[in-house]
């Protein structure tokens, strides 16, 4: 026996639940996925996932044996009007070894500019192993016009590297960081204000103090 037709009342109730119902999953999958960035954050930091490097106060001293190749890479979004390159391409390092460089960063535009780095260290197993201790990515940077600042990076590679079997065979490491422009920067402050300081500049591939430094700062450069 044929069913009777839907009334229309019946057919817009059943249609109204369905969409109810679909919005409701987009909701609930976007507030997940929302929820998890911090979560996903935590792991990276713990793990070294996809390259995710660590923080720590100090180096435990220079293990004597293998050395690392530590290369740098300098990136700019598109969207950010500054030159970004490491004052040298690459240093020699023991594990537990604390040792400072540094990139240098020009505002090429006629105002003043906030921009935050993203990075990470290749092969990405190493990630972590890698510690700083004092880095320019930990906070935004502010550039005036023309303005340019070498900004510092502590480091070291930690000796457990050595005791891993999917990192013992390595022995060049690459650092690469990504600039890009804040899209609601902080007020800047003596913190991230990238050439606020008359500091001597930082001398690079140098052995960093045993103790973690003192808040570092960048020497100030202008092309005014």
């Amino acid at each position: 026996m044929p069913r009777p037709p839907s009334s229309p009342r019946a057919s817009a109730s059943r249609n109204t639940r369905t969409l109810l119902v679909l919005v409701g999953a987009v909701a609930a999958m976007t507030g997940l996925a929302f929820a998890s960035v911090p979560l996903y954050r935590v792991f990276c930091q713990a793990t070294g996932f996809e390259g995710t490097t660590q923080r720590a106060s100090q180096a435990p001293g220079a293990v004597g044996g293998k050395l690392y190749t530590v290369r740098f890479n300098a990136d700019v979004s598109p969207d950010l009007p500054w030159r970004f390159e490491p004052l040298q391409p690459y240093v020699r390092v023991h594990p537990g070894e604390q040792t400072l460089v540094a990139f240098r960063a020009t505002n090429k535009s006629d105002h003043p500019i906030t921009g935050t780095a993203t990075f990470n260290v290749t092969p990405l197993t190493v990630g972590a192993y890698f510690d700083k201790i004092e880095c320019f990515c930990f906070t935004e940077q502010t550039l005036g016009p023309g303005e340019t600042a070498d900004l510092p990076v502590t480091f070291f590679v930690s000796p457990e590297i050595l005791k891993d079997k999917n990192t013992r065979d390595i022995d060049a490491i690459t650092l690469s960081y990504t600039f890009f422009q804040a899209k609601n920067p902080t007020k800047p402050t003596a913190e991230n204000r990238a050439g606020g300081s008359q500091s001597a500049p930082v001398q690079v591939g140098a052995v960093a103090p045993a103790a973690a430094p003192s808040s570092p700062r960048p020497a100030k450069e202008s092309s005014r």
